[in-house]
């Protein structure tokens, strides 16, 4: 046997090893093995969708944060956005009696405009995204309760159920369907497209080129042209959006929004993203990373119920989880630096 024989699989072994969600793969084929055995009805066909909907519940969030930690910044208002971009919808369509289409519409301009409001500040005083983002966490929690007791007289928003619009808004960002024994909600579906737009922006773009790019060293990408400040701005106004999508599925699957939800979601954005493969100092990642991580989340959070263990475990598990696949996302790195 050649050398040149040899060639094309150590090839393929270095693009696997360049890949950022090898490690993510390899944890959530590890998870699904261990709660196959330790869970018998987490193989049944009925556990997958409930497994799928809680991934993607947190992976609608993991795209566009991931995307941001790429470009080297942090979101901690991204959950607490979403309760806000719910309360929104549902207090604007109650008070002036309009249709939920409208409340859905102003919801969306105000939560893109938050976003807006992050990386324009990111940009004008330089100062870290953590502090920027842990201040407008603060503010949205505050807001997010004051304005609801103000308005609606308790920490929770007035039934819209019976307002014109409601049902279908609710069709668009709560319905189901169900295949054989498999109930799917429409998150699920809204997931995978904005995987699938995310990886496409990433990987096949000018804008992913730049998001790489700032994420990677923002003083070099500006010597060469690219847009940081602007990639950055329209990087939160993305996490803005999905906080758009999953407040409104919040509203619509429940009727009601309570102003304290959201709080802590942030950091399973985060660890999600992290898990996937994403770097805390930017400039790698990858949107199917995000994704595998969010399902390594569904998978843990229900597996725990299926096993009929103490749910107060989960917390434990997602720590050592988020170690075990950051040290093994250096290691993979290392490898793939070693092989180029």
């Amino acid at each position: 046997m050649t050398a040149d024989s040899l060639a094309p699989p150590r090839r393929l072994g270095n693009r696997l090893f360049g890949r950022p969600e090898l490690g993510a793969v390899v944890g959530a084929v590890a998870v699904f093995v261990f709660f196959s055995v330790a869970a018998d009805s987490f193989l049944r066909p009925a556990s997958l969708g409930t497994v799928l909907y809680a991934a993607s519940t947190i992976g609608i969030m993991a795209v566009p944060v991931a995307l941001l930690m790429i470009g080297g910044e942090f979101d901690l208002s991204a959950g607490v956005l979403v309760t806000s971009s719910a309360l929104v919808s549902s207090m604007f369509s109650y008070q002036m009696t309009a249709n939920v289409w409208v409340g859905v519409g102003v919801s969306l301009l105000v939560t893109l405009a938050i976003g807006f409001f992050n990386g324009i500040m990111l940009s004008r005083t330089k100062l870290p995204s953590f502090i920027i983002t842990l201040g407008t966490f603060l503010m949205l929690t505050g807001l997010n309760l004051g304005f609801t007791k103000l308005i609606d007289g308790t920490v929770s928003t007035k039934s819209i159920a019976d307002m014109e619009g409601f049902a279908s808004a609710r069709a668009l960002f709560a319905s189901h369907l169900t295949i054989g024994d498999v109930d799917l909600q429409v998150t699920i579906l809204w997931w995978i497209t904005l995987v699938a737009v995310a990886t496409w922006v990433l990987l096949r773009t000018r804008a992913g080129n730049w998001i790489f790019a700032s994420g990677g060293g923002p003083d070099a990408a500006r010597a060469v042209g690219v847009p940081v400040t602007r990639t950055k701005t329209g990087l939160y106004m993305a996490v803005a959006f999905c906080a758009w999508i999953s407040g409104q599925h919040l509203l619509f699957s429940f009727d009601v929004v309570q102003s304290g939800e959201g709080i802590g979601n942030e950091f399973l954005y985060i660890i999600a993203a992290v898990i996937g493969g994403c770097l805390m100092t930017g400039g790698y990642g990858s949107a199917i990373g995000s994704a595998v991580g969010a399902f390594i989340f569904g998978m843990t959070s229900k597996g725990i119920v299926y096993a009929e263990w103490n749910p107060d475990w989960f917390k434990f598990f997602l720590g050592a989880m988020l170690l075990l696949a950051t040290l093994l996302n250096a290691w993979v790195r290392k490898r793939a630096e070693a092989a180029k």
